[in-house]
C-alpha cells in the first residue's frame, strides 16, 4: 500500500491509498478514517424510544435519530454511550445492554458503532456541545415503527436500533 493523498480534518481524516489486489493489478481506495461512535436505543418505563432531532448539514436536512456520538481517545464505548445520552437528551439510565457493534459504510469508511439499549431512565438536565442544536422527544414504539414505515426515520444507526427494540418486543409478545 501507498499513501497518495491525506487530509485531516477536525475528526474525520481521508486518505486516498494505492494497493495492490490479491489479482496482482494495482487500483486506487478511498477512505474515511473514523474515531468509532456509539448509538443509544434509550427506552422509556412506557415504552418510548428517546430520538434526537437535529439538523445535518451534509443532507440538509433535521433528522430523526436515537442518541448517538464519537469516541474519544482512548474512551471506552459504554462510557461514551453514558456521556452522549445524557448530553444529548439530559437522561442517565440504571441498566445498560450492548446490542452490536456495526460498520457503517465499510466500502469507504472503517467507522464502527457500538449500540446499546438503556433502560431505567432517569431525568437531568440535558447539554449539548455548544455547536449541536438537538431537542430531544420520546416516541412511542409503535409511532416509531409508523414513522420508519413512513419514511421519516432515514438515519441507519436508528433504523438499526429500531429494528432491534421491534424484533425484541415481537419475540417477547408474539405476532
Amino acid at each position: 500500500m501507498q499513501v497518495l493523498k491525506e487530509m485531516k480534518g477536525k475528526f474525520l481524516h481521508f486518505r486516498q491509498d494505492e494497493v495492490m489486489l490479491s489479482n496482482g493489478k494495482k487500483a486506487v481506495r478511498d477512505t474515511v478514517l473514523h474515531p468509532g461512535a456509539v448509538a443509544i436505543a434509550a427506552v422509556t418505563e412506557e415504552g418510548e424510544v428517546v430520538f434526537v432531532r437535529q439538523y445535518r448539514y451534509p443532507i440538509g436536512k433535521v433528522c430523526y435519530e436515537i442518541p448517538a456520538g464519537k469516541l474519544e481517545d482512548g474512551e471506552d464505548p459504554l462510557e461514551t454511550a453514558k456521556r452522549e445520552l445524557e448530553e444529548e437528551t439530559g437522561y442517565k439510565a440504571a441498566r445498560w445492554e450492548k446490542l452490536a457493534s456495526f460498520y457503517t459504510a465499510p466500502g469507504f469508511s472503517n467507522e464502527v458503532i457500538h449500540l446499546y439499549r438503556a433502560e431505567g431512565l432517569e431525568s437531568t438536565s440535558p447539554h449539548p456541545d455548544p455547536d449541536e442544536i438537538i431537542e430531544f422527544e420520546k416516541i412511542p414504539l409503535s409511532r416509531a415503527r409508523a414513522m420508519l414505515d413512513g419514511g421519516e426515520i432515514k438515519d441507519a444507526k436508528s433504523i438499526i436500533g429500531l429494528l432491534w427494540l421491534l424484533n425484541e418486543r415481537l419475540l417477547t409478545t408474539g405476532p
